[in-house]
């Protein structure tokens, strides 16, 4: 399951956000629906997994030597905000209010596909991230070898 697009989103007053149609079958199918969101401790949006997706990356970070400051520090942040959700029957899932203070998350929302996950932004988060994104100078985008080869 590969997730990508660019889905503007309305929050209901409780917190729900729906998620578009077009992936409901395919969540339905690959995780009964459940799923975990956490933050992104780089910058202030969600992260949404399916949850043998979140899994596979919570063994990982819990294999981390803890007495490492920097790991603990990930655990914690990672580990602490990640919070199960279930899509209901109209396709909806809950985020918590600790969750939505901190990617600061009002009425308008982004559901960005990323892959493996989703991102979700707070609509001017995003427009300012993306056009912060577009006028860097080409300097500022070290592409990794392997990017450099892909023909768009």
């Amino acid at each position: 399951m590969k997730f990508r697009g660019i889905n503007p989103i309305n929050l209901d007053a409780k917190g729900r956000m729906a998620i578009p149609s077009r992936y409901r079958e395919q969540l339905s199918v690959h995780c009964a629906g459940q799923m975990v969101v956490t933050i992104d401790t780089d910058s202030r949006c969600l992260l949404l997994y399916p949850v043998h997706e979140w899994e596979e990356i919570q063994e990982k970070i819990e294999a981390l030597p803890n007495f490492d400051k920097g790991v603990r520090r990930i655990q914690r942040l990672l580990l602490g905000h990640a919070t199960d959700v279930e899509l209901d029957a109209n396709g909806r899932m809950l985020l918590s209010a600790p969750l939505r203070e901190y990617a600061q998350l009002e009425k308008k929302v982004i559901l960005l596909g990323q892959g493996k996950k989703f991102e979700i932004w707070s609509e001017s988060a995003w427009n300012q991230t993306r056009d912060e994104y577009l006028k860097d100078d080409d300097d500022d985008l070290d592409l990794h070898a392997g990017l450099q080869t892909l023909s768009l």
